[in-house]
């Protein structure tokens, strides 16, 4: 037996849910969280889209580390504050957040996506999930046709101190985000990306990113419906929503989707010390309306080493 098939035998996995998630806890008092590193949770990922890490009650620098662990390299959303090297805080307001993908609406999307509980609300707060392959399954055969035949096209306008923070970061090579041009975000989009951008006279920047609704993901030739469609705009303009070809998604089809995502989506209720991670190509996710703002919860995203 390797080290690594002895590891994964010190983590115990339970199902999670009505769809393939998976619960993975200690097997036994023996088992530490370093012993997560070689637990092969990208693999268990792979087929569960997404993974409630619970019982190992890591400290913030563990929850750093095991994102590095797993990750070539992170990203970040540039609206928030780090919490040592790849967390950021989640603030977001206090509403319900609908379903989307991280940074689904712009060509950053990471592949992986984590939180980190550190401290629960007692009430309210609960994380959804959506699993894609399941919604792709229960969408009528009208609503697949629609989203098939063309990608879906995002436009807005970020403020130039956000969208330099995130190009600098990107790019990585030392330079501050009064250094880095709009040719470096082209450079550091995701690849096969198809975006414009046009910078504007006050320095933000307007973009144009057009992504099918559903699509193959990571780990998988399996068409899975995620999307940014029902997603948030806490800390930015509120992206105008259509099909590529200027067409609006006709209003049935919308109400279709809305429905059956609702029917497929399961909560997370956070414990104290829970880590997800989350497939960002398979799995949208959400939240119920925060009743108790006296929690934390820390974000990293990232893109797996495989």
């Amino acid at each position: 037996m390797t080290h690594a098939q002895n590891t994964q035998n010190k983590v115990q996995l339970t199902a999670l849910g009505d769809g393939d998630g998976l619960l993975v806890t200690p097997r036994d008092a023996g088992t530490k969280f370093t012993d997560l590193y070689e637990a092969g949770l990208d693999g268990l990922l792979a087929d569960a889209g997404h993974l409630l890490i619970r019982d190992f009650q890591p400290a913030v620098d563990d929850f750093n580390a095991l994102v590095r662990q797993y990750s070539s390299r992170t990203t970040l959303d540039p609206a928030r504050v780090f919490h040592g090297d790849a967390a950021q805080k989640v603030d977001s307001g206090t509403d319900a957040i609908g379903l989307h993908v991280e940074n689904g609406a712009t060509p950053y999307a990471p592949e992986l996506l984590w939180f980190h509980c550190v401290k629960a609300a007692s009430s309210g707060s609960q994380t959804t999930v959506c699993d894609g392959f399941r919604v792709w399954d229960a969408l009528s055969e009208r609503a697949r046709d629609v989203f098939a035949a063309q990608p879906i096209s995002y436009t807005r306008t970020v403020p130039a101190e956000l969208w330099r923070k995130l190009a600098a970061f990107l790019v990585g090579d030392g330079r501050g985000p009064d250094e880095v041009t709009v040719a470096d975000l082209y450079a550091q989009a995701n690849p096969g990306a198809k975006v414009e951008f046009t910078e504007r006279p006050d320095g933000g920047l307007f973009y144009h990113y057009q992504v099918f609704a559903a699509h193959p993901t990571k780990w998988s030739t399996r068409t899975a419906w995620a999307n940014s469609l029902l997603g948030p705009s806490y800390n930015y303009e509120v992206p105008d929503i259509r099909f590529a070809d200027g067409s609006r998604i006709p209003d049935d089809v919308t109400a279709e989707y809305i429905e059956v995502t609702e029917q497929v989506t399961e909560e997370i209720a956070w414990q104290d010390g829970d880590i997800v991670l989350i497939d960002n190509s398979r799995v949208m996710h959400g939240r119920r309306a925060i009743t108790d703002t006296n929690r934390t919860i820390l974000n990293s995203q990232s893109y797996a080493r495989n």
